[in-house]
């Protein structure tokens, strides 16, 4: 099992100062997450792309390229790529270019999105959305397959016989389909043959064995070997010396951070028994010490059938710098080995 990070580059304010990171600071940091999740054995760190004030990811691309000259063996992916509001020919050049600059670590996450803004923002009409991705998702993967490419649609002009440089250096080129929970997304990314990254940051993990069951019996419909249909998961959680100090130092920026989306999105008020809860032994979130940590990630993968990756984002705004990069130590150097181990797998 591949385990690794994800970080939307948040930059609430501090719920106790109210300070507001500096942004200059706060990528300063992220780099420095990035190095020593490379150092402590970690597989994959992917970096999300949002357009809102309170994430400073909204060119993923050029932070992973950063993180590339500054590390040696971490994956660098999406977490995701919002391809319906992107142009697939610039994606692919500019993963293709991250790919070279890393020596072939480069990964795209493809995705529509769990937010609007992009949509308004590059001139694109929302009654579009799921269209604009399907559309975008088959380009992306014909210009994967072919340097020279032929192709027309209704969301973007025609190519003829266009060359598309540069190339990059795996072939293929990792590419991912990111999905919220939506069965006519995991149904696709199968009979596409393409891994699947299900996001899971509420409920119970149990709930989304269905969607990896729809996964995998259309990729088997469509003849894909077993192999190819890999799951992968997106959590909340993070680590420390103790599960309580992990619970205390992650609940002001979690409450923050859902407490502002709820306001968008009618959602109830966050409370922390219903924190507590999703931090207990069938909730999603993946939040206590090194042992709890161990524990939590079995059990995703025993009830989803097995996985083949986990990305943990562990900051959803507010756990400070330090203690950050003391549970990515924790992931890489504790609980990453046990699950291995338990699971028999390198």
């Amino acid at each position: 099992m591949e385990i690794g990070l994800d970080s939307f580059v948040a930059t609430l304010a501090d719920p106790v100062t109210g300070v507001l990171v500096d942004p200059v600071v706060r990528l300063r940091n992220l780099l420095e997450e990035v190095e020593t999740a490379d150092r402590v054995g970690l597989n994959v760190f992917g970096i999300g792309e949002h357009h809102r004030e309170e994430f400073l990811d909204s060119a993923p691309v050029v932070l992973l390229a950063a993180a590339a000259a500054r590390t040696k063996r971490i994956r660098l992916a999406s977490a995701v790529t919002v391809l319906s509001a992107a142009d697939p020919v610039r994606v692919f050049q500019e993963f293709a270019t991250l790919d070279l600059i890393s020596e072939g670590r480069a990964e795209i996450v493809a995705g529509r999105g769990s937010f609007t803004e992009a949509y308004p923002l590059f001139g694109l009409d929302l009654r579009d959305y799921d269209s604009l991705f399907d559309e975008k998702l088959r380009l992306l993967l014909q210009i994967r397959d072919q340097s020279r490419v032929t192709w027309s649609g209704k969301h973007r002009s025609p190519l003829q016989n266009q060359e598309i440089h540069p190339r990059p250096l795996q072939d293929p080129l990792p590419i991912w389909v990111g999905v919220g929970g939506s069965p006519e997304s995991v149904i696709r990314a199968g009979s596409l043959g393409l891994p699947l990254m299900i996001a899971i940051i509420g409920g119970q993990p149990d709930r989304f064995r269905q969607l990896v069951d729809l996964y995998r019996d259309a990729g088997r419909q469509a003849e894909h070997a077993p192999g190819q249909l890999k799951v992968g998961i997106h959590a909340l959680g993070s680590f420390a010396a103790t599960t309580q100090e992990a619970r205390d130092d992650y609940f002001p920026g979690y409450e923050r951070m859902f407490g502002q989306i709820g306001k968008e999105r009618g959602w109830p008020a966050i409370r922390r028994s219903h924190f507590e809860a999703l931090c207990g032994p069938e909730g999603a979130l993946i939040i206590g010490d090194a042992g709890e940590g161990v524990e939590k990630i079995l059990r995703y993968n025993d009830v989803l059938g097995g996985i083949d990756r986990i990305t943990i984002q562990m900051s959803p705004g507010t756990l400070p710098h330090p203690k950050a990069l003391k549970a990515i130590e924790i992931l890489g150097k504790e609980v990453a080995p046990a699950v291995r181990a338990k699971l028999n797998v390198s």
